[in-house]
């Protein structure tokens, strides 16, 4: 049978002379023989170097193919991104992939003796964030007042790798993650009141953007905003409680002098306009009120 040894009485002969358990060694030289024919030949395998990777969008990347065939007939690399050849020898083929832009699976494969083997890696994009926003509202804020916080990262992905926090300093604050988002990449926000209390001092406020790739050639990718230093304004706090008193102060003398005046001319005229007395004096206090109010407004 092609592919088969033949065994002759020498080989026999030999085969008993060699086995070290006596008449055990032939049925075990035998069953070798017969399940495993030319196995030294045909046996090959394909390596691939990396057999997973994380690419930034639109870099390249270097991937080598390998086989153990020691004169394979044919080899290479399938993948519908562009690749390029860099080297080759017998058993190895090094290509150049270029302009990676979409997540994708790239095959090695080598034939030999008629047999195609292959081995696969699977390529991931990312869209690291270049730029973290931080907007601030309002711009002034007085002592125990609240401050808006919020920050901005556009096209980024995959957004279910990405943390956003943010920080007082290096105290966090807040932090948002965006579990189950698409690969495609998107605009990530997150946003936070945050109350500015005068025994605080100076609040120093940024915003941190990580992506954890969770791949062995990539470390997290983190990117900081730009600090901004808010405090609360106790001078305009003090200019409010003193228009507040001032304002006080005039309605009750306003109100006094009323009182008074009518006393005066109920002692004059007598006792019928009360009635009317008290008509003007809630008219004068709710003109007052309103008055209050527009200089609250306006401070």
């Amino acid at each position: 049978m092609t592919g088969s040894p033949r065994l002759s009485a020498v080989s026999l002969q030999t085969l008993l002379e060699m086995a070290p358990f006596g008449c055990w060694g032939l049925p075990v030289a035998l069953l070798t023989l017969l399940c495993c024919p030319g196995s030294g030949e045909k046996a090959f395998e394909v390596s691939m170097w990396p057999e997973q990777v994380t690419v930034k969008h639109g870099e390249s990347l270097t991937v080598n193919c390998s086989t153990s065939c020691l004169q394979p007939q044919a080899g290479g690399l399938e993948t519908v991104l562009s690749k390029r050849l860099l080297a080759e020898a017998a058993q190895w083929k090094q290509f150049l992939v270029y302009n990676v832009s979409k997540d994708t699976a790239l095959l090695c494969y080598f034939s030999c003796f008629g047999e195609q083997k292959s081995k696969t890696a699977n390529v991931s994009v990312f869209y690291p964030p270049e730029q973290v926003l931080l907007h601030l509202q309002p711009t002034q804020v007085i002592c125990g007042g609240s401050i808006t916080m919020e920050c901005r990262v556009p096209a980024v992905a995959p957004l279910e790798k990405l943390t956003l926090t943010l920080l007082h300093g290096n105290k966090p604050l807040h932090q948002k993650t965006f579990e189950g988002a698409t690969a495609d990449p998107k605009e990530a926000i997150i946003t936070y009141n945050i109350t500015i209390q005068r025994k605080g001092g100076d609040y120093n406020l940024s915003c941190r953007a990580e992506l954890d790739l969770g791949s062995p050639d990539k470390s997290i990718i983190r990117k900081v905003s730009e600090s901004q230093i808010r405090s609360c304004d106790s001078t305009q706090m003090i200019i409010i409680i003193t228009v507040s008193v001032l304002l006080f102060l005039f309605v009750t003398s306003v109100l006094l002098c009323f009182v008074f005046g009518q006393r005066w001319h109920q002692r004059r005229q007598g006792t019928y306009g009360v009635q009317a007395a008290w008509r003007r004096l809630r008219q004068a206090y709710q003109v007052g009120k309103l008055r209050l109010k527009e200089l609250e407004q306006l401070v």
